[in-house]
């Protein structure tokens, strides 16, 4: 058995869970989500808990079982709390703003670069630093990897753009003889 397969999904309050035969609908506070599910796999609710089990022993049933849970208890965090992704521009005259659903990035190039920020993702900039948030768990992660994407960090300065907790390793310039 699936270690992370076996444990229950506990639902919290304010939570609304509709299982139907080809996906899973969640819908919370903070927005709904829906993730389809594995023919080999099946979702039941007990009370104040989601299962998931498998219908046989299989290869598939057996990778899938994990994977679904996960994404189940993602998705219910995601309603819940929301997930959030933290980024960092660094560098002399690097700037960060949000105009509504844009993100407008002036990182060295001749132009700024503009990003449209797909529906249900919300920006928040504070000087150099921004603030990438969701429901989503997958999007927010996507979205915050195509903005650093526009001006990866290197690492000779260290300029570009990155996240909060990443650590940039630098390396020796030229020496000189």
């Amino acid at each position: 058995m699936s270690r992370i397969g076996k444990k229950p999904v506990s639902l919290p309050s304010g939570v609304e869970v509709k299982i139907g035969d080809s996906q899973v609908d969640v819908k919370g506070p903070k927005g709904s989500l829906s993730t389809p599910l594995h023919d080999k796999i099946k979702v039941q609710q007990e009370g104040a808990e989601l299962l998931v089990t498998r219908v046989d022993d299989s290869r598939v049933a057996r990778a899938q079982h994990g994977l679904r849970r996960s994404l189940l208890a993602n998705m219910i965090e995601g309603v819940t709390k929301g997930y959030s992704k933290g980024l960092e521009v660094v560098g002399v005259g690097y700037r960060v703003k949000v105009q509504g659903k844009k993100v407008v990035l002036n990182v060295g190039y001749s132009h700024p670069v503009e990003y449209a920020l797909p529906e249900g993702i919300e920006a928040k900039a504070e000087g150099t630093k921004l603030t990438i948030s969701g429901c989503d768990k997958q999007m927010v992660g996507e979205v915050a990897a195509q903005i650093r994407r526009v001006r990866l960090p290197e690492p000779y300065k260290g300029k570009g753009i990155k996240y909060i907790d990443e650590i940039i390793r630098r390396k020796a310039g030229k020496s000189a003889k």
